[in-house]
């Protein structure tokens, strides 16, 4: 009989997401740039679809989320698939009419109270994945994210009675860009910025989010003290000829098992590698840097990877890049990860608990995390459902 005393308090919910409401993305955008940033479309069918620069987007197989899958249908499905059914079976068999708490922020703060939660990091559904299909036109993509930011400003605030914090999109494509949108988020009391885990595509080319052409940026987010999320989005990432590429099979929700279920795997693992490898943490001793939604499973091989790095080269870093990685990075693991094994690897202090509600993969209900914490420590409980994404979400200016 298990007798580990459950922890009882409110909970701080790292991942919980807004459905984007008609003209997010059309709002702020002037008329005459919506064309080469996104639109609606009707297909004959009916149906509705975002064209982003002028193709038909498909990562979001219904934009307009109405109707919507229910939240945590899928749950079975990553936990061992009891019933034996499909993806599909599942998630098209609980829709639902949109719930006013997906777009409304006023009951959202009443539904998260009924959660036992004190507040919650909002990130985009849709918005996450359009930097990708815009990057041939860095001028767009700056227009469309400034009118994204507009949009989310007016309907969720940055920062709306203590409860929620929604994360202004940030892409560093255009790196003045992002230091007048970073002061803009500032002077509005943002809590938490998001970016895609990618290599940056600029007017010149990709390079890594942690170059020093990006320093700028990072300086005053290190002066500031603001966190900056790295979410799992849309990347230049493929299969490479092992599978398709499409969002479905990315969700691992395929015919059959295909290496693209790994591509947001591959992505966290470079990006945050990069990071520690371009010494960013010591250039900039402030920055606190969040993984959300993008699992865990690759930390044990990075960790091996960051000491071999320091034995091949032991006079390129000043610091022990694993301590130093330890101590600017916190990981949000999937629920159905091993969460006690992420404690081991990055220690309590830097785990957090994160439900990606209301979205179809995360949990029905965020009380639901106490089913999967078998293995972790009582005294580590409000640490990993509290604490820490309570202290992130307070700005450590210098």
């Amino acid at each position: 009989m298990n007798t580990r005393k459950k922890y009882d308090g409110l909970m701080f919910d790292a991942d919980n997401h807004y459905y984007e409401a008609e003209d997010a993305f059309t709002r702020y955008v002037p008329v005459r740039m919506q064309r080469r940033c996104v639109q609606w479309i009707e297909m004959k069918d009916g149906k509705r679809h975002h064209l982003v620069a002028g193709k038909i987007n498909h990562s979001v197989g219904n934009p307009t989320f109405n109707p919507v899958s229910k939240p945590g249908v899928l749950r079975e499905y990553y936990h061992g698939n009891p019933r034996g059914k499909t993806f599909v079976e599942l998630t098209h068999g609980s829709l639902e009419p949109m719930p006013p708490e997906y777009m409304d922020r006023d009951a959202r703060v009443e539904r998260i109270k009924e959660q036992g939660l004190e507040g919650a990091w909002l990130f985009p559904t849709a918005g996450i994945l359009y930097e990708q299909p815009m990057v041939h036109d860095i001028d767009a993509m700056c227009t469309l994210f400034e009118g994204f930011n507009r949009w989310l400003d007016d309907d969720w605030g940055f920062n709306y009675k203590d409860k929620l914090f929604a994360a202004p999109y940030i892409t560093l494509a255009d790196v003045d860009f992002a230091c007048r949108e970073l002061e803009w988020a500032l002077e509005r009391d943002a809590r938490v910025l998001v970016m895609r885990p990618s290599a940056v595509c600029t007017r010149d080319g990709y390079f890594a989010a942690s170059d020093e052409r990006f320093d700028p940026f990072w300086a005053r987010v290190n002066e500031a003290g603001i966190t900056v999320v790295a979410h799992v989005g849309a990347n230049n990432y493929s299969a490479n000829g092992y599978g398709g590429n499409a969002a479905l099979q990315a969700l691992g929700g395929g015919r059959k098992p295909t290496v693209a279920g790994l591509i947001g795997e591959r992505a966290i693992y470079d990006f945050l590698l990069t990071l520690a490898y371009d010494k960013l943490f010591e250039r900039f001793p402030n920055l606190r840097i969040a993984s959300v939604e993008n699992g865990s499973a690759f930390l044990a091989d990075l960790f091996v990877k960051l000491e071999h790095s320091k034995i091949k080269m032991p006079k390129y870093y000043d610091q022990d890049p694993g301590e130093l990685f330890r101590r600017h990075v916190w990981i949000n693991p999937f629920w159905e990860d091993k969460i006690s094994d992420v404690i081991k690897h990055m220690g309590a202090d830097r785990v957090l608990f994160g439900s990606d509600w209301p979205h179809m993969e995360g949990l029905e209900h965020p009380q639901n995390i106490f089913d999967e914490l078998d293995g972790v420590d009582s005294d580590h409980e409000k640490l990993f459902l509290h604490d820490n994404a309570a202290a992130l979400n307070r700005r450590q200016a210098v």
